[in-house]
């Protein structure tokens, strides 16, 4: 695999991540220079299933979020510290994050993957509403 040129990384303003994050990824928000989520789960085995999911994409992709860990949630917390500052990997790999830890493979009709049951012993992650726009 080629080595490919590493070109300089737009820092992007508070003002103009507030407004990405609004129209790309609403459930996170810029807090202290970093942008964050906070996924909620069913207890100790789902935070585990969660973290270990955000730790490959995190390693696949070579850009590593900070994380708070605790029983029933994890908080992811991303910024690009070689470029102090949001650029699009923190952007990229948090959508990528979200794709993968919000599907519902239930909400989608035509699929043969019919998702966890309604049961509370199966469930592991406190969905967010979907939002559409």
């Amino acid at each position: 695999m080629a080595k490919r040129e590493k070109k300089p990384e737009r820092v992007y303003e508070p003002a103009e991540t507030t407004q990405k994050l609004t129209e790309i990824l609403p459930q996170w928000t810029l807090k202290e220079g970093w942008i964050r989520r906070t996924y909620r789960t069913s207890g100790w085995k789902a935070t585990l299933m969660a973290v270990n999911t955000i730790g490959h994409l995190a390693e696949a992709a070579w850009h590593h979020p900070d994380l708070t860990v605790s029983y029933a949630f994890v908080t992811v917390k991303l910024q690009n510290h070689a470029a102090k500052g949001i650029t699009d990997k923190d952007f990229e790999l948090a959508r990528k994050i979200e794709e993968v830890l919000m599907w519902q493979p239930g909400a989608d009709a035509a699929s043969a993957l019919e998702g966890t049951p309604e049961d509370p012993r199966f469930k592991y992650l406190k969905y967010a509403p979907v939002v559409v726009g």
